[in-house]
């Protein structure tokens, strides 16, 4: 390779000077307690034991230990079919990911000025399930034992996730480094997040920015199919579970239910917004992404649906009084979600130029008005009152299925402080304006 070619790949790939999360140590850190997190959370949500209270007035440690023994067990005798499922549900789904028809469009503008093309058959997708999910319906009568296998190595399957996750995002790491073997480029574009040349960092930040295996795109399926599907699978064996053992439904838990199973497909249906997300155009794809992607979400969002299966059926019927209040605060939060992300699409599109803007040096325009000069993200906060809402289908029952407004919250402020400066860095004099004239950063009059 000459001189110039490394000089130009070195101008196109920057070295990161300061990773996210502190660098090796935070890396480091995260990548061990963020598993372990998720498995204690499901650890204090089972059928023998369940934490209440909004003090959590009956934790017992004893419990915990009694419940990670119980676990390890179990994930030792079933290893085998436990990974074998959990490949399957990966593989078939990548293998439909390829196969099922769907629109192909073209991705954002790439600092390398080209733009990858990506399938949108998130429809199809969904009606696949869907008809499968019927079709087993009909033939066990109601039975479906893959749900109620699902219910069972619920806590198990979150430990398969967790080191699928590693396998992938190290395979992904590893994978940067081989020069590519199709396409026209003879070089990969590299996360400027994660090229630090720390591997501990790089690994869990993800140095590739669009890892592909031939027509997949890793960090798109990983994003949109196992983990996201997996949520709604997981939420449906819950509501089945207390059907089976009950024969009634559940209020609260068919709320919860509906209410995610909606927030999920509509997320896979719309998928072709996910493109311009900083997911998918700023971040690598490293451990970081594919822990949250394929762990997280399905293991830690249904700690609702997880918890009310398990609780006493009768305190925690919601009424139609508290179920109204929950559709409400959902309605609403969707609303100022979609609503927002609409008005922006269309003011980047030139649909909407009536609306104030700011000019900017990048011959780009910052746009102050309608939803957008409310806060800087109000999308974000229109989807923190939905995941509230969800949070609201256990009411006062148990603060720990109150984790994930906590976490979400978390997460949103983080991507905003850091959208802040990296916008600061790329708008300069105009950024300065727009702060002005919108001050507020995701929660209208207080942050």
């Amino acid at each position: 390779m000459s001189k110039q070619i490394k000089s130009d790949l070195a101008k196109l790939n920057p070295r990161t000077v300061t990773p996210d999360f502190g660098g090796s140590i935070g890396a480091f850190g995260l990548s061990v307690g963020l598993p372990i997190l998720a498995i204690v959370l499901n650890l204090l949500i089972r059928q023998d034991y369940h934490l209440d209270g909004m003090f959590f007035q009956n934790f017992d440690i004893n419990q915990l230990i009694i419940g990670f023994s119980q676990l390890i067990h179990h994930f030792k005798e079933n290893f085998n079919q436990l990974i074998t499922f959990y490949l399957l549900w990966f593989t078939i789904l990548a293998i439909l990911d390829i196969l099922l028809p769907g629109k192909m469009m073209d991705g954002t503008l790439m600092r390398d000025n080209t733009r990858l093309v990506y399938k949108i058959n998130g429809l199809t997708m969904t009606i696949t399930l869907a008809l499968v999910l019927i079709l087993r319906w009909q033939l066990t009568e109601g039975q479906m034992p893959e749900f109620q296998w699902l219910y069972a190595n619920h806590t198990s399957l979150c430990i398969i996730a967790v080191l699928w996750a590693f396998v992938v995002a190290t395979f992904c790491y590893i994978f940067s480094f081989v020069p590519p073997i199709l396409g026209s480029k003879d070089y990969k574009l590299l996360a400027v997040g994660g090229n630090s040349g720390n591997v501990i960092s790089d690994w869990f930040l993800g140095r590739e920015l669009n890892p592909r295996i031939g027509p997949l795109d890793v960090k798109m399926f990983c994003e949109l199919r196992p983990g996201m599907l997996l949520w709604l699978l997981i939420d449906l064996s819950c509501l089945h579970h207390v059907y089976l053992e009950s024969g009634k439904i559940h209020d609260a838990l068919l709320l919860i239910t509906l209410l995610q199973s909606w927030y999920v497909i509509d997320g896979v249906i719309n998928e072709a917004g996910v493109i311009s997300m900083v997911d998918i155009t700023t971040d690598g794809f490293g451990f970081m992404l594919a822990f949250g992607d394929l762990a997280l979400v399905p293991f830690t969002y249904t700690l609702q649906a997880r918890y009310l299966s398990v609780a006493d059926f009768d305190t925690t019927t919601l009424g139609s009084i508290k179920c109204g209040i929950v559709i409400l605060m959902a309605m609403f939060g969707y609303y100022i979600f979609h609503a927002s992300n609409y008005q922006k699409a269309d003011f980047k599109a030139g649909k909407l130029s009536h609306l104030k803007s700011i000019s900017t040096h990048t011959n780009t325009k910052l746009l102050c008005d309608g939803w957008w000069k409310v806060s800087q993200h109000i999308n974000y906060f229109g989807d923190w009152i939905m995941a509230f809402s969800w949070c609201l289908t256990t009411w006062n029952h148990s603060l720990l299925t109150y984790y994930y407004i906590f976490y979400f919250a978390g997460l949103l402020i983080h991507r905003q402080n850091r959208d802040e400066i990296k916008c600061s860095k790329k708008y300069g004099n105009a950024w300065k304006t727009y702060v002005s004239k919108v001050p507020y950063k995701i929660v209208p009059y207080i942050y």
